[in-house]
């Protein structure tokens, strides 16, 4: 079973091939054809943007196709709401409002379309953000698959907080807030029926409140990033891209979970790339590291936060180095492509 995006071979296969990957492809996308032809500024791709003229206040969009549409751990509904709650919170922003947005394919079954907007509902509850608008439409059989589901966000920024991509600095620490790999590995496994869906439970969960245990640390929190399609990887390469540094990390010190590395080794992949819909990195001044990992502690989210590694004094700009468990060291690249597609 092949599961990795060839290369493109020109560019009209970009969209063919690229399924929304957390990588190179996407990146090819955006700066040819996305960008250009809606006059986009230049400069690093966030989370979420700033309103104009309203600094404030920061939206996020995102759609989702998962599948299939019930995992453990979660479902497409609850997904869609932690996936626009953690967008708006890695610019440093508590969550206002959502609109939401179904593609129902006809057929479906009403009840696990109930069970969908149910669990949609639920999650909305838990973090405390209302479903203000939204829209529905149905298409013909095979013109989607089941459901797919837009949310868009509007978030109040913290006073104290402005994290950005690329304001990662030299000798910051980096924390990772839980372990990495259980959302792509537990959607894989239900989807391919691989046996490991008993010993692995999605990620998937709200983390504002993890930023806002962070806000008291206020200009020491400079960068934070929830690392989902493309996995860490994905995240620290943009990160060390968008500010132009070079980044350390231990591998011993990133904690993957047995069944995740089992089933990453049976299907050859790095758990580094595999996606996760639960955990954050946060880059904070090397001073506030030991205040910052008790504040992301202090919270149900964040009990299992670690320090993972640290943005070098110098070093070749947008590189990521990984310390290896027998001491070597090997650069880690952005992910090519989406090694598991549809897992948000």
């Amino acid at each position: 079973m092949s599961i990795e995006c060839p290369a493109p071979r020109h560019e009209d296969e970009l969209v063919l091939l690229g399924h929304g990957a957390g990588g190179r492809l996407t990146a090819e996308l955006l700066d040819t054809l996305v960008l250009p032809a809606l006059d986009g500024r230049t400069g690093p791709m966030e989370d979420a943007a700033p309103l104009p003229g309203r600094p404030d206040l920061v939206i996020s969009t995102d759609s989702f196709v998962v599948s299939p549409l019930f995992f453990p751990g979660g479902d497409i509904g609850s997904l869609a709401v932690h996936g626009t709650v953690n967008d708006l919170a890695m610019r440093g922003a508590r969550p206002l409002a959502l609109s939401v947005a179904l593609i129902i394919e006809e057929g479906l079954p009403l009840s696990e379309l109930r069970a969908v907007l149910e669990s949609l509902g639920r999650a909305a509850r838990a973090a405390e953000v209302p479903v203000v608008t939204g829209d529905t439409k149905v298409v013909g059989r095979g013109a989607a698959d089941k459901v797919f589901i837009n949310t868009t966000g509007v978030g109040q920024r913290h006073r104290t907080l402005r994290p950005s991509a690329a304001l990662a600095r030299p000798g910051d620490t980096i924390l990772l807030s839980g372990p990495v790999g259980l959302h792509g590995t537990t959607v894989l496994s239900t989807r391919e029926a691989l046996g490991f869906e008993s010993d692995i439970t999605s990620d998937s969960r709200a983390l504002h409140r993890i930023v806002h245990a962070l806000v008291p640390l206020g200009r020491h929190v400079h960068t934070l990033r929830d690392p989902t399609r493309g996995g860490l990887a994905a995240a620290l390469n943009e990160i060390a891209r968008d500010a132009a540094v070079s980044l350390e990390v231990d591998e011993s010190a990133v904690p993957v979970p047995d069944a995740v590395a089992a089933a990453c080794d049976l299907l050859g992949l790095d758990p580094l790339t595999v996606a996760n819909e639960g955990c954050l990195v946060a880059f904070v001044s090397p001073s506030a590291a030991e205040e910052a990992l008790r504040a992301m502690r202090s919270v149900p989210e964040g009990t299992d936060a670690v320090r993972i590694g640290e943005v070098l004094p110098d070093g070749p700009p947008g590189r990521v180095v990984l310390r290896t468990l027998v001491g070597a060291r090997r650069v880690v690249d952005m992910p090519l492509g989406e090694q598991l597609p549809r897992i948000c």
